[in-house]
């Protein structure tokens, strides 16, 4: 069925305020309620009425016969793409949670995306999802020679998403050493040369990039390093693509707990299984959220997987929200929130966008 229906103003009025009741009371909900809590302005035979056509065309449905309406998927559905906006008070919170919260120097990202991730939980009020980049994204920073014993040297590489590659290179023996001091001096002279000629030309540039380095550039002298560093890079360069699939972030179990949906023992358990055993079934539908850049005025650049919608069993109660954050434009993880499709979904999408925003903006500088 089109979530482009042609529904009046009333009619969306109407399916607004049964969704917003539900939401906050889990409960169904009948024409007159909805007519005096809403200040719907009709009589209730008109709300029920409005309320009848909305459950022919799927919006709304009787959970028993005697019942009052809830929303279906579709329903929500609707909802999501024509009747609502993002919340600007929960973004200001989140906005600000982030700013005073986090601070990004020093720390691996590893850390502070799960300081990130415990934030989105207990702002939101469900499960907060943060996938960690592959090394494999990442461009170096920094490059750093060190002497550890007699002819090795490790080769550490400092990466802009604060996570660090290394590997131990034996080398040949220095030129010109005429006694174990020189020898010792003379390597830490040439280590730091190497050093700062591979920082300069691979800086902001991906591990792979080491077979376009000219090492005639270095001189005679360095020549016979030039193989062995190259073939260590490239090395890196091979682990960190093979590394295996990405790993999610998680936090606010605890949170999700409180939502009665969530009371089933085994609805929970097949969840939190999916979650911490089965984790590679989550990435279609987190590389699925928009990947182009985002700009300063953007509106909703998330993607939302409601109930049935979700191709994974156990989450088929569940709403997903998702966006990408990136690093210069490039799409380098996913940022989301795991709650039923009773979600508050005007924070949930507010949540989302703001952190999203707000890790590619510290990704990038």
């Amino acid at each position: 069925m089109d979530s482009a229906l042609p529904l009046s103003a009333r009619h969306e009025q109407v399916l607004q305020a049964t969704i917003r009741h539900y939401i906050a009371t889990a409960e169904p909900v009948g024409s007159r309620a909805l007519a005096q809590e809403y200040n719907l302005k009709v009589s209730p035979a008109t709300v029920r009425n409005a309320m009848g056509l909305l459950e022919k065309y799927g919006l709304l449905y009787q959970p028993h016969t005697s019942s009052g309406r809830v929303p279906s998927d579709f329903g929500y559905r609707l909802y999501v793409d024509r009747l609502m906006s993002p919340s600007t008070r929960v973004k200001r919170q989140v906005d600000a949670a982030l700013t005073e919260e986090i601070d990004w120097m020093g720390h691996s990202l590893e850390s502070l995306l799960r300081s990130a991730t415990q934030i989105l939980a207990q702002i939101s009020g469900y499960l907060a999802l943060v996938t960690v980049p592959q090394a494999s994204t990442a461009l170096i920073r920094h490059i750093q020679l060190v002497a550890v014993e007699s002819g090795q040297v490790l080769m550490v590489v400092l990466l802009d998403s604060l996570a660090t590659q290394s590997v131990v290179v034996q080398l040949p023996p220095m030129l010109g050493s005429e006694s174990p001091a020189v020898d010792e001096a003379l390597g830490r002279r040439q280590l730091e040369i190497l050093s700062n000629f591979l920082t300069h030309h691979l800086r902001r540039r991906p591990l792979s990039d080491v077979t376009t380095l000219n090492w005639g550039d270095l001189g005679e002298e360095f020549e016979h390093y030039g193989a062995l560093l190259c073939q260590a890079l490239e090395d890196l360069a091979l682990r960190s693509q093979t590394a295996g699939t990405p790993y999610l972030v998680v936090s606010g179990l605890a949170e999700v707990l409180r939502q009665p949906e969530f009371s089933d023992a085994q609805r929970i358990q097949a969840i939190v299984r999916l979650l911490e055993e089965d984790q590679s079934q989550l990435w279609p539908l987190l590389i699925a959220a928009p990947s182009v850049p985002r700009p300063a005025t953007s509106g909703i650049d998330v993607k939302v997987w409601i109930g049935a919608e979700n191709p994974l069993e156990p989450m088929q109660g569940c709403a997903l929200v998702v966006s990408n954050y990136t690093r210069r434009n490039v799409s380098v993880g996913s940022v989301g929130v795991l709650g039923p499709t009773r979600m508050v979904y005007e924070n949930a999408v507010a949540v989302v966008k703001s952190a999203a925003d707000y890790l590619s903006m510290a990704l990038s500088e």
